[in-house]
């Protein structure tokens, strides 16, 4: 038998003490967070799967617009022309790879009631700025679109005061509006389904969905993909929901006109981020409704609100990591006493489930490790005294690991096969370039990297988004900084250019004509108004 190295000892020592109680407690734990995560994944599986069955039901039963509504007669003229009228509010910054097809996709809208397009920009020295000119061009006469100039904001962040800027320029007569991000492609029937729910149950304070992120291959990109797969969950609830995102929201226009429960100054009074704002300012109502009644307003999610969401193909790891900062920097900011309480118990749940996920996968590496060197150096069982029950844990984890990724994959595959269905004009979305390795390899460096990013922007207070930098004090922004020399030359998922006049020609396409076919068929004219 051959005698123990200083080195194996070292490893075989550690395997002993990952054997601890404390330690088979962490190991038990990952697993136990493989298992929820997969439970839920399974469950927003579900959810989701439902609906396709529905729709095909519903194109099996004669309704060949089923992806469009339930009931084929909701698309009677009769009820079309009762619809409400919708803004649309779009806050652009920079211009990228996949723009054109995302604004197409936005524009082409089959929901009959009257609708108008607002795309707001800081200047005109925005390369989207002169791109989405040329596309309102493009449909011109057909849509009614127009960009709007918000110039720079002083007092919340550039995508907040665009938001603002935006409802103010609203249609006197709409009865609700859309907030849209600029970076995902949407369903021709989304916004008749998100009207249709509004209009059903007038407790609604937000309606909101979710993206589908479509990876471009590199490690940065997957990274997104299993940053935002936890979350997913919470919107494939088929209802009410407490998660908001804010790349669609739609809400009551009046709720902006009259600042109803302090919507517009919680944004604008030193806002950064909107969905979290608007959270905060939905879990308020939803605390006081026991005390009264007439505030009771809902966060809701319908089961076909989700949306893909292209991801840069040149997304380099450091635009991964800005990301991420940006998303753990939203903690930091708050408007009362109680967000601020929330922020700080989602701030010590996620810096400790991220490293309660990891850690198990560092210890069944030395378990695996340590039995591999007893294996190959033919130690005997005197020399190690080493169990077999650190090599058990880790054979568990593998097992919990290929059933959260298993889950992890048939949620995806049903959003695809669901974005597909609820597109058919589009380009059919696939699963088959997905790479489950990289993935795995995602969950491990993102739930590594998501503590340290958080405590970076807890003690920075300092975020740099899209080349402005903004700067937090008592969870507002006080100062905004902009410097061109010093800030990226790109935005971090979509990988737009934040500057220099990028545009590029807008060419016809199949989705596009009939967009405008079917636009001018139900779209009032401008003089109707």
């Amino acid at each position: 038998m051959s005698a123990l190295h200083s080195a194996d000892s070292f490893l075989l020592s550690l395997s002993r003490a990952f054997c601890s109680p404390l330690a088979v407690f962490i190991q038990i734990q990952g697993c136990v967070i493989c298992l929820t995560l997969a439970i839920g994944w399974a469950f927003a599986a579900y959810v989701r799967k439902r609906e396709i069955n529905r729709i095909e039901d519903g194109i099996k039963g004669g309704n060949s617009f089923a992806f469009l509504c339930h009931d084929i007669y909701e698309l009677e003229h009769s009820n079309q022309v009762n619809l409400p009228r919708v803004s649309v509010v779009m806050p652009l910054k920079g211009f990228g790879e996949h723009n054109l097809h995302n604004w197409k996709s936005q524009i082409t809208s089959l929901y009959g009631g009257p609708i108008e397009f607002l795309f707001v920009v800081e200047s005109t020295e925005d390369p989207a700025y002169h791109a989405v000119s040329q596309l309102i061009t493009e449909f011109k006469g057909d849509v009614d679109a127009r960009v709007i100039v918000a110039g720079l904001s002083t007092t919340c962040s550039q995508k907040i005061h665009n938001q603002l800027v935006g409802v103010e320029n609203m249609h006197k007569d709409s009865k609700y509006v859309l907030f849209l991000d600029d970076d995902v492609r949407f369903h021709p029937g989304s916004i008749g389904v998100l009207t249709t729910e509004m209009e059903k149950n007038p407790e609604i304070f937000i309606q909101t969905g979710y993206p589908l992120d479509l990876p471009s291959g590199t490690l940065g990109s997957y990274c997104i993909y299993e940053y935002h797969m936890p979350c997913s969950m919470g919107f494939a609830t088929g209802g009410k929901t407490f998660f908001l995102w804010g790349g669609c929201m739609m809400m009551h226009a009046d709720d902006f006109r009259h600042d109803n429960y302090g919507v517009v100054s919680g944004l604008r009074d030193g806002g950064y981020s909107d969905d979290m704002t608007l959270a905060a300012i939905a879990g308020t109502i939803a605390s006081t409704k026991s005390f009264t009644r007439a505030h009771k307003r809902l966060i809701t999610s319908p089961p076909v609100a989700v949306f893909p969401h292209p991801i840069a193909s040149d997304l380099t790891f450091s635009r991964y990591w800005n990301y991420l900062r940006k998303q753990t920097f939203v903690l930091e900011s708050y408007i009362s006493t109680v967000n601020w309480l929330m922020n700080r118990a989602l701030f010590l749940t996620h810096f400790y489930l991220s490293w309660g996920f990891v850690a198990p996968y560092f210890m069944a590496m030395v378990h695996v490790a340590a039995a591999l060197q007893i294996y190959i150096k033919d130690y005997s069982y005197g020399e190690t005294t080493c169990t077999s029950g650190g090599l058990l844990l880790a054979i568990w984890l593998a097992i919990c690991t290929f059933t959260e990724l298993l889950s992890m994959w048939n949620l995806t595959r049903i959003e695809v096969q669901l974005c597909n269905i609820l597109s058919p004009e589009a380009p059919k979305l696939s699963l088959d370039y997905y790479n489950w390795s990289m993935i795995f390899v995602a969950m491990l460096v993102d739930n590594f990297l998501y503590p340290i990013s958080a405590f970076w922007s807890h003690f920075s207070q300092t975020i740099n988004w899209s080349g402005i930098r903004y700067n937090l004090k008592n969870g507002k922004i006080h100062k905004i900084e902009r410097n061109k020399d010093k800030g990226p030359e790109f935005t971090d998922l979509g990988g737009k250019h934040l500057y220099g006049k990028k545009a590029a020609t807008p060419k016809a396409s199949l989705l596009g004509s009939l967009g405008r076919s079917l636009a001018h068929w139900h779209q009032p004219k401008k003089y109707d108004v």
